[in-house]
């Protein structure tokens, strides 16, 4: 847990909510900078020798890559075109370098004019590890509350004490199942999901509670059952009717019927494997 400091447990620190955007971007710039120093980038991008010059990585061009996998211009080299990010270009960028990490393992020293050591082995998982901490290190400085994921999207941080729900399997078997539920999760948690995207994402949760509706006849009563499903049926979630009730806070109660959904969901398929013969 990040410590606070006297300013922020006070509430006068004019950066309570998080840093300005110009100013986590500078923090992105000397992360890259420094990982790229240690070697991590240096299977994918390349390095400088002082004898043989720019020896290229496995990524000849880096300015096409990043326009065939991000569909954008001047970007590149960071520490030149991070001046005009925006949120966006950060993030694009954050989820770009994940995918071309890795940690330097062994190599050879070349001690001329301090040039340095030249890798030649790497771990991409051990660089996606390193990297993903360094960088969720940044985001807990941005007010909308991000984390660059396992597998290397940027997505919504799990409200406080749920955040085991998000790194715990789906406790099935089924792809029916399994699917959905991560299809929804990722649905929800997506940098600018709108609330259609998170309603969606409670509704196919409802879908799967349905779906497991025969299974679950048998370990809630009728009237829980009913309760269980009254809230995405007359809610505003699953149908749109007059008789839907809609007059409510969006944005708060799908954030309540998500979790209340996902963690139904890991609690029933637990029980019923548990009671499985």
């Amino acid at each position: 847990m990040t410590h606070s400091y006297y300013s922020q447990r006070k509430g006068s620190n004019p950066n309570k909510e998080g840093l300005p955007l110009h100013d986590l971007v500078n923090i992105f710039v000397r992360v890259y900078l420094q990982m790229a120093e240690e070697g991590f980038f240096t299977e994918a991008f390349g390095f400088v020798c002082v004898d043989l010059g720019y020896c290229p990585g496995k990524i000849r061009d880096i300015k096409l890559a990043i326009l065939l996998a991000l569909r954008k211009h001047d970007l590149w080299p960071i520490d030149e075109a991070f001046v005009c990010y925006n949120e966006d270009d950060l993030f694009d960028m954050i989820e770009f370098l994940f995918q071309h990490v890795s940690k330097p393992v062994d190599g050879n020293l070349h001690n001329y004019n301090n040039c340095g050591m030249h890798w030649e082995t790497f771990n991409k998982a051990d660089g996606q590890s390193e990297y993903r901490t360094r960088v969720n290190e940044l985001l807990t400085h941005h007010s909308g509350h991000f984390e660059l994921s396992k597998s290397g999207e940027i997505l919504q941080q799990a409200e406080a004490g749920f955040e085991p729900i998000f790194d715990a399997d789906v406790p099935s078997s089924d792809s029916n199942i399994v699917d959905r539920v991560e299809s929804a999760v990722l649905r929800y948690r997506r940098h600018r999901s709108t609330i259609d995207d998170r309603r969606q994402a409670v509704r196919d949760l409802a879908d799967v509670l349905e779906y497991l509706r025969p299974k679950v006849k048998s370990l809630l009563s009728s009237a829980d059952e009913n309760d269980l499903f009254n809230i995405a049926n007359n809610f505003g979630i699953r149908h749109h009717n007059e008789k839907q009730k809609t007059s409510y806070d969006t944005n708060l109660w799908l954030s309540w019927m998500f979790y209340f959904y996902l963690s139904t969901i890991h609690v029933l398929l637990r029980k019923i494997e548990h009671d499985r013969p």
